[in-house]
């Protein structure tokens, strides 16, 4: 009997499937991050918006009109961000990969601050994380499994129906190939965004740089997730079936 991963094996290279072995599962599972946006996004943004961007801004610029110095502004506005995650911790009982570099670059930047008194070295240490994270990215190519694919797995959970599912659809190429192509482009991302934030802190005044480096993620974060939704939503028209294409 053959297995039901025999029609990829068989298709001929530029040769478009019409018909999809695992019956929608390939093509419906094969972007996770399509998935997990689509779910509460509203819930899921609001908390980004109050604890990482509007509330540690406000809580800096609030600090400095009261008379404190600009790295204790800048410490204290550090605190809702990491509220946040600890929350998040707690209520999932898991430290998930993207709350521990949050966590880790706030303790970075805050000791290094308070040692050295020097606000543009706290900035530049918040980017440590997200220099890893890029770096780790690009180096989990030579993995068996990308470093997104693991992402998008913790965040369904292992033990999961869902992230069972989603774990077994690693033994199809194109889903491979998919989440290799979205770890490099994420990789590479999160490389170009710390360059040009550094830049920022570097040749900005303190105010500018903090301002960016609570806005500018959201926004390269949010760029980079359209694109890959677009491309998911590509492969998945490249793998539907096609009625009025023969066999």
């Amino acid at each position: 009997m053959s297995s039901d991963a025999e029609p990829l094996a068989r298709s001929r290279p530029g040769e478009r499937r019409d018909i999809d072995p695992t019956g929608g599962a390939l093509t419906d599972a094969a972007l996770a991050p399509e998935t997990i946006a689509r779910q509460d996004r509203l819930s899921a943004l609001a908390p980004i918006f109050v604890f990482d961007v509007a509330g540690p801004l406000g809580v800096y610029f609030g600090a400095r009109r009261a008379g404190l110095s600009t790295v204790g502004s800048l410490v204290i506005s550090g605190v809702l961000p990491a509220i946040r995650v600890i929350t998040t911790i707690v209520r999932q009982r898991q430290v998930d990969v993207i709350g521990a570099l949050v966590l880790s670059g706030i303790g970075l930047a805050t000791a290094a601050g308070l040692i050295s008194d020097n606000a543009r070295l706290y900035l530049l240490d918040g980017l440590v994380p997200t220099v890893v994270l890029g770096g780790v990215c690009l180096i989990s190519l030579l993995w068996e499994r990308p470093m997104m694919f693991r992402i998008a797995l913790e965040t369904m959970g292992h033990d999961s129906p869902k992230g069972r599912a989603f774990e077994s659809m690693w033994r199809y190429p194109g889903f491979r190939r998919i989440f290799r192509v979205i770890t490099l482009v994420w990789g590479v991302v999160f490389l170009l965004y710390s360059v040009l934030q550094a830049l920022l802190i570097e040749t900005s005044t303190i105010n500018t740089a903090k301002t960016t480096s609570n806005v500018l993620p959201v926004i390269v974060v949010g760029l980079t997730l359209a694109w890959t939704l677009a491309y998911g939503r590509h492969f998945r028209q490249q793998s539907a079936p096609n009625p009025g294409r023969g066999a």
